[in-house]
């Protein structure tokens, strides 16, 4: 007899794609066959994915994105995409499918409620997505990684907390080393897709420091393939020793070492920080649908390990004073450093494995 079959549908951004791939590690390792249904922008971040994952392209699209023809032919595209994933399943019919948000998750979703196949879903922000929310009343469980979450009136979720990756959990509450009169690491990171307005104000913010301060720092800054020559040019005129890519791809061993973050508040970003336990400065993003970003930063702020600076207040000056405040205060930092910890999940993939476990068990309670 084949091994159970988990079906994984996730949308395009490293926050659907990361905790879709700790939890795909989990169930490979419990010897589940696991499967990924993403697009062609999710595939990007599937790289990390164990190798016994077998990944699946499909058709999907989103209103968000592209001109009036375009908008027109996406509610072909999804269909085509929903006959695709119901060949698939009769084919080789999954034991549960999870959803991570995003558009490339409804075929699969829609799939799944035709043909009566346990569902779950898994929101990553406080807000739910509008796919998520589309199917929050269609699926057996719904596991929310920040609490509280918004949900619809008279659907409930369960509060797994973010899953973060193994090389993540491999740091987790790795030894803080408090900054001091030594070189300290600083990094920077916007989300996967960078964040302009953090290459904006960072650089001017660190170059006004005190002179002591900011000679020992060492930045790792995440920034746009269009910014990098900018950010590059902007530390290098204040005399900052700085690493600039579009992407880094070793972001768990930089937090592990980093004295600071300076971080958008996207929900994975939130529980890399907190898993592995650093002081954090968060920016959420103003333009985030139903403004989750600032939801995600909530419980971190109020539990003491971050500081938080909406996007309309953000300036050099403000910045450069938060940084001072921390980076000159060990123990303020180490205080941080451990508030963060504690208000980590790092048992979130073994929480949201539970679930799937018990959606299988329910079900064959049922037939």
């Amino acid at each position: 007899m084949a091994p159970p079959l988990l079906l994984i549908a996730a949308g395009g951004t490293g926050g659907h794609m990361f905790p879709a791939q700790a939890l795909a590690e989990a169930m490979v390792a419990k010897g589940w066959r696991v499967k990924l249904a993403t697009d062609a922008r999710g595939a990007r971040y599937a790289g990390g994915f164990p190798k016994a994952v077998t990944i699946e392209t499909v058709a999907s699209a989103t209103f968000a994105r592209g001109g009036a023809a375009a908008k027109l032919l996406v509610p072909f595209r999804i269909a085509g995409g929903m006959a695709r994933a119901l060949v698939g399943m009769l084919r080789d019919r999954p034991q549960v499918v999870v959803g991570f948000g995003g558009y490339p998750s409804i075929p699969a979703l829609a799939a799944a409620v035709m043909l009566k196949i346990p569902r779950m879903i898994h929101e990553q922000n406080g807000v739910l997505g509008r796919v998520n929310r589309v199917f929050a009343s269609r699926v057996q469980a719904i596991a929310c990684g920040t609490w509280p979450t918004d949900l619809p009136e008279g659907v409930e979720g369960h509060h797994t907390g973010n899953p973060v990756r193994a090389a993540v959990l491999d740091r987790a509450g790795a030894p803080y080393i408090p900054p001091g009169d030594y070189p300290m690491s600083v990094v920077v990171i916007g989300g996967s897709q960078g964040a302009r307005i953090l290459s904006e104000v960072v650089p001017e913010a660190l170059a006004r420091l005190p002179d002591p301060l900011r000679g020992n720092l060492r930045l790792a800054h995440q920034a746009r393939p269009e910014d990098m020559d900018r950010v590059t040019a902007a530390y290098a005129g204040a005399g900052l020793r700085a690493e600039v890519k579009p992407f880094f791809d070793d972001i768990p061993r930089r937090l592990s070492e980093a004295q600071l973050v300076i971080s958008r508040s996207g929900a994975s970003s939130v529980a890399d920080i907190s898993v592995i336990g650093r002081p954090a400065i968060l920016v959420p993003f103003a333009a985030a649908a139903n403004d989750h970003q600032t939801a995600n930063a909530r419980g971190l702020v109020a539990a003491g390990g971050a500081i938080l600076i909406p996007e309309s207040r953000l300036d050099p000056a403000t910045l450069s004073g938060h940084v001072a405040a921390i980076l000159g205060n060990p123990g303020a930092a180490i205080r941080m450093a451990h508030a963060a910890l504690a208000h980590g999940v790092p048992d979130a993939t073994d929480r949201l494995v539970q679930m799937v476990e018990r959606l299988t068990a329910e079900a064959r309670e049922t037939t």
